[in-house]
């Protein structure tokens, strides 16, 4: 069992770190330690019992709590803020009771109670042992009458040991220029970060990593968390005049607030976080490993080549033009055909539409079925695009309805891409696109959906509400999840992929339902590749759907385009009516070669050798969990003569297995491959793909 109960308090284990909280002298639930595993449960430090500073700060400001609510004299961020219905605005917090709960992944429960009212609530821990990871949320009950106002219920807040130089990374971007790695020293007082655009957002990740200011890839203590959630939410790094910092986890109190009647509890999403002892390397690898192995609808399952219609055709789709890109698809080599937009009624632009989800009569009188036929006798599997959360006032579906649009009744509703937010926090929107969207499955053969978003929230109104308005920034997502999650039961099959603009809704959370990640409408290679690198940072490759298109054919060669798509789950997305057979050729010929390697792609480890967002040669690995076989991806976009190329460490390898390397001769030993490297010569905009082979 890894949650043991000891006279201090709990422990909690996996693998290799540990984790520990327990009651101080004075009653508070405070943090112990997280860290490196210890050799015993009896090691653990006791809960910290400090002393006040003066009368300015009481020795409750000083305790490393697990999860402060706002009371008495705390000034530090606290977990939980609420209101109850007489007016007081703190909660005060005693424990209750602990359990454990056996089972895979134990859990162990703490109990707190408030003081003088009938409010519980929860923590709960839970040890996900072999990927040195642990899940805590909360659950706040209302066991009174009286309704109670939550202000602010976060998931967790993760202590790190004391000290006063801690360094955070982040994720930073925007459309199109998503995924930037950030490092900046942790100041006094409190940096956060956040979405409040009812989405993830492109602008930043629910992702952060914490070290001591000089660790890499490969050496120095990480600590790191993420939020399951796809909606609106908050990270709050903190340092204390104290020698104290702690990361809080959950979802945003801008604009919230949840009315908790009698009976009713409230969940928060789940914060995950661990601690690597050697790098960022493997605390990426620890997150790849969960995610593949426990969130993932099928995954297992081997992704598809696919091409897109989207760049060629744009709105312009008719079954005889999608009938010739698919037929050129299907030579290459694809797997998987996706229609985009333009198929639905009324969609000759992006101005009408979205909210109509049948085929258009004018431009399928047949329907979709025998283009899917004529799809499926190529020997490819059919998909679809659709933006389920989108309506355009030039549609039935508004005509019908235009109350329920988002919206505050005395503003004007602001479009963006000519479109408005349904609110489907509502029940009746979510049952409207059950329906709608169950038919459009149960009568076709589809196996691939492409669920897009492609607008953030305005005038975030919800009038006739049931509870308090600002319940719709968390109701909207728990919407969203009964959407798609209803779906997903009744159509198992179906290969669900996560798009808003690109990467403006990439998350744990969704992870949950859909089995693939777009990562960003910028499909530049080059700039891709500094994506790509962000992306790894939290996601596995298999996640990560990447396009071969037109951007950047002007100066950059198609194997090059291929190799950087290569490294996630291949897809093409250019207008094959306007590549050259030879072109085409060479598609099918660099297809064949990803069915080689994909395997090790999108299910080995992945090791980032030298960062395309630091240098312009650089480097990533794949290496199977039986560490038999691996690929090497190298690319080198402009670099200024005259240029020397370092050495290539390879990662990952057998130290004492020998290994031959594609394009070197003779067979080295693993030790040899990761310490005395290798060198490969590129030209600017040159790459390569080097198979390993275990001998």
């Amino acid at each position: 069992m890894p949650i043991h109960a000891t006279e201090h308090g709990w422990v909690i284990e996996t693998d290799a770190t540990g984790y520990a909280l327990g009651l101080n002298p004075a009653g508070l639930l405070a943090h112990r330690y997280w860290g490196a595993r210890l050799n015993d449960p009896a090691d653990y430090p006791a809960a910290p019992d400090p002393l006040g500073w003066a009368s300015f700060n009481h020795p409750a400001q000083l305790t490393p709590e697990e999860y402060p609510g706002h009371a008495g004299h705390k000034f530090a961020e606290p977990c939980l803020k609420l209101a109850f219905a007489d007016g007081v605005r703190d909660v005060v917090l005693r424990f209750e009771a602990a359990e454990v709960l056996p089972g895979d992944t134990p859990e162990l429960r703490v109990r707190l109670r408030d003081s003088a009212y009938p409010l519980a609530v929860t923590l709960h821990y839970r040890a996900h042992e072999r990927y040195d990871l642990i899940e805590r949320w909360a659950t706040v009950r209302n066991d009174g009458d009286a309704p109670v106002t939550l202000e602010r219920v976060w998931s967790a807040q993760w202590h790190l040991p004391p000290g006063d130089t801690y360094r955070l990374t982040h994720l930073t971007g925007r459309h199109n220029d998503e995924m930037h790695l950030r490092r900046e020293t942790l100041a006094h007082g409190v940096k956060t970060i956040d979405s409040r655009r009812i989405t993830t957002s492109h602008h930043h990740s629910p992702w952060f990593a914490i070290d001591r200011g000089a660790a890499d890839e490969e050496h120095g203590e990480v600590w790191f968390g993420v939020l399951a959630w796809s909606g609106n939410w908050r990270i709050s790094a903190e340092v204390t005049d104290f020698l104290s910092t702690r990361v809080s986890v959950g979802l945003n109190d801008w604009d919230f607030a949840w009315r908790l009647g009698g009976g009713e509890t409230f969940a928060t999403p789940s914060s995950y976080a661990g601690y690597s002892a050697a790098g960022f390397g493997p605390a990426s690898r620890q997150l790849h490993d969960l995610i593949r192995d426990t969130f993932l609808p099928h995954g297992g399952a081997v992704h598809q080549v696919l091409y897109n219609s989207w760049e060629a055709t744009e709105f312009d789709v008719d079954e005889h033009s999608q009938a010739a890109l698919a037929e050129r698809a299907a030579a290459m080599g694809v797997e998987l055909f996706v229609m985009d937009d333009g198929w639905f009624h009324g969609r000759n632009h992006d101005n009408a539409g979205l909210g109509d989800w049948w085929p258009d009569a004018r431009k399928f009188p047949n329907g979709l079925t025998p283009l899917i036929e004529r799809v499926n006798a190529l020997g490819m599997d059919f998909g679809l695009w659709i933006e389920p959360e989108m309506v355009n006032p030039d549609s039935d579906l508004y005509r019908a309805h235009p109350e329920w649009a988002i919206h505050f009744p005395t503003r004007q509703r602001t479009e963006a891409r000519n479109q408005l937010i349904l609110n489907i926090a509502r029940r009746d929107v979510q049952d409207y696109l059950i329906d709608h969207l169950d038919r459009l499955l149960a009568e076709h053969n589809i196996t691939f959906i492409k669920w897009d978003m492609n607008r953030n929230v305005s005038e975030p109104g919800w009038p006739g509400a049931p509870g308090d308005p600002r319940e719709l920034w968390v109701r909207y997502v728990q919407g969203l999840y009964r959407i798609w999650g209803t779906l997903r039961e009744r159509h198992p099959h179906v290969i669900w992929q996560s798009c808003s603009g690109g990467g403006g809704r990439a998350d744990l959370g969704m992870l949950r339902l859909a089995d693939q990640i777009w990562v960003s409408d910028n499909t530049e290679p080059t700039a891709r590749l500094g994506i790509q690198e962000g992306f790894s940072q939290v996601f596995p490759a298999n996640t990560m759907e990447a396009w071969v298109t037109d951007m950047g054919a002007g100066y950059l060669p198609l194997e090059f385009r291929f190799h950087v798509s290569m490294c996630g789950v291949l897809g093409v997305g250019g207008h094959l009516g306007r590549w050259s057979e030879a072109q085409r050729a060479e598609a099918a010929r660099h297809i064949a070669h990803y069915k080689t390697i994909r395997h090790l792609v999108q299910f080995g480890d992945q090791f980032r050798l030298r960062s395309p967002q630091a240098h312009g040669f650089s480097a990533v690995q794949y290496v199977g969990k039986d560490r038999a076989e691996g690929v090497l991806f190298a690319f080198r976009t402009h670099l200024p003569p005259p240029a020397l190329l370092p050495p290539l460490y390879l990662r990952g390898l057998d130290p004492s297995a020998r290994y031959e390397v594609e394009g070197f001769d003779g067979a080295r030993s693993g030790s040899a491959w990761m310490h005395a490297g290798l060198r490969i010569e590129l030209s600017d905009f040159g790459s390569t793909v080097r198979r390993i082979r275990r001998v």
